[in-house]
């Protein structure tokens, strides 16, 4: 697999697979799932695969990216692999207790404590990569400190967290082998000084507990 393309040189080299990308984003079916539903029981240790698209502003200007993406994490340690729509390998990030790593095409490796901190200096838009540890699995802390756990189909497939972002889960699944609902479509926006208003919008083409 080749390393660490820029997105924005691989948007004006495939515009036509970055379209399709995006379709199949924002076109994922809801599953049948029974109504008020709640997400499973949080995972410290996980695996979770699945495409990502981003929207925001850079000098002003919408901005639009659109990959895959691997996300590994155990209760040490977390892996973020991101590619583009022809598989290559993008960005990877990479937090243990106190340290946190970026590494992008042509770019010695950034290091920092705070992750989140790390991808928005490092990518020029914010990622929550510490919230998205439980986000992803449809739970979380409130904009009031409570903790928070989805439902399908209700008022709670969607809160408000303390640093600003909103988490909808738009659609949802049922697992195979459990039988429990989960989230399958995962929608995340904030408005930021950085890069104006960024919607991220993740869909969850697996799962897997490592």
């Amino acid at each position: 697999m080749s390393r660490l393309r820029s997105y924005h040189g691989f948007l004006k080299a495939a515009p036509f697979c970055l379209a399709i990308l995006l379709a199949g984003c924002a076109t994922v079916p809801q599953d049948s799932v029974a109504p008020n539903a709640s997400a499973p029981a949080y995972q410290s240790s996980i695996e979770i695969d699945g495409r990502i698209s981003v929207q925001y502003e850079q000098d002003q200007r919408p901005q639009s990216l659109h990959g895959s993406f691997f996300w590994k994490q155990t209760p040490q340690e977390l892996n973020l692999e991101m590619f583009s729509p022809l598989g290559q390998t993008v960005a990877t990030i990479n937090v243990k207790p106190g340290i946190a790593t970026l590494v992008q095409s042509g770019r010695a490796p950034q290091v920092a404590p705070d992750v989140d901190e790390l991808a928005a200096q490092s990518l020029g838009w914010p990622l929550p990569v510490s919230g998205m540890r439980q986000w992803l699995q449809g739970s979380g802390i409130d904009a009031s400190g409570k903790p928070f756990t989805a439902r399908a189909g209700t008022e709670a497939a969607s809160f408000d967290t303390r640093d600003g972002w909103r988490i909808t889960y738009a659609n949802w699944e049922t697992d195979a082998a459990s039988g429990q609902a989960r989230p399958k479509r995962i929608d995340m926006t904030r408005s930021t000084a950085q890069a104006g208003k960024v919607a991220i919008r993740i869909a969850i083409d697996g799962w897997k507990k490592p």
